[in-house]
């Protein structure tokens, strides 16, 4: 696919395409893997370094074209590039590709992000704040960065990339481009205005244009040192009773109710503090009209693509129509992607984190306020995860399933689900378990939600919610739960 420049008509990465594209499927916020490229095109081209900084920096946003139905048939992700002659030793494996030079000679390019030297150079622009061609490095009001030296990169994350200023400070990276202010940036500032207390201080931004809008390419947050997620928590707590013959989840030593429910004060205080920062409405006939719409396009998108949720179709359905007869609700802005891989316990409490909202939606649908039922649905769906995620590496390792085994993961999901629920309420005033038609339709959206993901993404997982969405269908109690 020919490449075109937004300034000139010509591209300064052409040369580059062919590398690009055998080096995005190996990256792990890269989203489309195993789908069909047909091409990349660069939308957007800054060079970020000034003339006598070395190494060479660039900023650029490219779109990639698909060929297959698995999705939008163009995405667009942002790349921080680093040129040099020859980099040095330790971002070998970050290494892209070559191209040309003004000299005749080559150029190495690379992930830029893992170079210490282009980390330490965006904190200190962020802490100047400076402008360098189309992008805007703005520091937080009323924060002072912290003067630390280079970055290193952040393993493991997936669907963005982040660098660790010396244990103080982290900026994340958005893979993503979407023209338009990222929620994670402006509900942090929201928070941030409240004094909140939930989530890390936010530092300072990195904002450029596409299209015409303004775009987030960063943010600076402090970085929370000594801290562990609340997935991994979970799950080694879900490992310990479940290697107890005897004992209920109660009884066990790694019991995680306690935990369950300081994270449900969390969750409550993020949503008084959003409530407060940004509004809040009734979600009247005409709104819950439109959620129920959001829930049955999903249901479609997922029963053409899943058996087992086309056999439950109507049934679900059904379910839907509670959010309609759930009586007086509100909405307001939410975190729109709990789970417990969101939560981070430090010394002193649970943060969350990540406020961009559900991945496979549109920025305009990412940002449209909610039921605060969303998350704390969103929160009980994770939990069961946790569980039965546990369950199935167990039941694995003993060669088929357990009753009895079944049974304990279940105990736990429960114990814990309504531990969050007591915290949420203690906080709120306002018990989730008190409105179980709407809670139980948020939650069976959510598993509709995860069972097209697996099926995408991870088959060996689906038979996790396409369980609990049969437990939904059947117990209607099992939201009061």
């Amino acid at each position: 696919m020919p490449a075109t420049s937004p300034a000139d008509g010509t591209d300064p990465l052409a040369g580059l395409h062919d590398d690009l594209l055998a080096w995005l499927p190996s990256q792990r916020w890269f989203p489309a893997k195993g789908r069909t490229v047909a091409g990349l095109r660069t939308v957007a081209h800054a060079t970020v370094s000034l003339p006598d900084e070395l190494p060479r920096v660039e900023h650029a946003v490219i779109a990639v074209s698909f060929t297959d139905a698995g999705g939008s048939a163009e995405e667009r992700y942002q790349l921080v590039l680093g040129v040099a002659s020859s980099p040095p030793g330790d971002v070998e494996y970050a290494v892209i590709g070559r191209r040309p030079n003004d000299q005749g000679g080559q150029d190495v390019v690379y992930d830029g992000l893992a170079d210490g030297r282009i980390s330490r150079l965006f904190l200190a622009l962020i802490t100047e704040g400076q402008t360098r061609g189309p992008l805007r490095f703005v520091p937080e009001p009323g924060t002072e960065a912290p003067i630390v030296g280079p970055g290193r990169p952040l393993l493991g994350e997936q669907s963005n990339s982040s660098v660790i200023y010396g244990e103080r400070a982290i900026m994340k990276l958005f893979r993503r481009a979407t023209a338009g202010l990222n929620p994670d940036l402006e509900l942090h500032r929201a928070l941030g205005r409240q004094g909140s207390h939930e989530v890390a201080p936010l530092l300072g931004a990195i904002e450029g244009e596409l299209d015409g809008e303004p775009m987030t390419v960063a943010m600076l947050q402090t970085y929370a040192a000594n801290s562990a997620d609340g997935w991994s928590m979970a799950l080694t707590s879900v490992r310990d009773l479940l290697a107890e013959a005897d004992l209920r989840p109660d009884e066990v030593g790694g019991d995680f109710a306690g935990e369950a429910h300081r994270i449900g004060k969390t969750v409550g205080a993020v949503h008084i503090e959003l409530a407060a920062a940004l509004g809040t409405r009734p979600l009247d006939a005409a709104g819950a009209a439109e959620v129920e719409e959001w829930m049955l396009e999903r249901l479609e998108r997922a029963s053409g693509v899943v058996e087992g949720v086309a056999e439950q179709h109507d049934a679900i359905a059904a379910v839907y129509r509670g959010v309609s007869t759930a009586g007086p609700s509100t909405v307001q802005r939410i975190h729109g992607d709990l789970h417990l891989g969101q939560e981070l316990r430090t010394p002193t409490g649970w943060l969350v984190i990540d406020f961009e909202g559900e991945p496979s939606k549109s920025l305009a649908d990412r940002v449209r306020p909610d039921s605060p039922m969303r998350d704390v649905a969103a929160m009980l769906r994770s939990f069961d995860y946790a569980a039965f995620h546990q369950l199935l590496d167990w039941e694995q390792s003993v060669d088929g399933p357990d009753p009895q085994l079944e049974r304990r993961a279940q105990e736990w999901a429960e114990r814990n689900r309504s531990s969050f629920c007591d915290g949420y309420a203690e906080v709120t005033g306002t018990d989730p378990r008190e409105n179980p038609a709407l809670l139980r339709a948020y939650e069976l959206d959510k598993a509709v939600y995860e069972v097209l993901y697996e099926t995408r993404n991870r088959p060996g997982w689906v038979s996790i919610p396409l369980r609990s969405m049969r437990r939904l269908l059947t117990d209607t109690g099992a939201a009061r739960r």
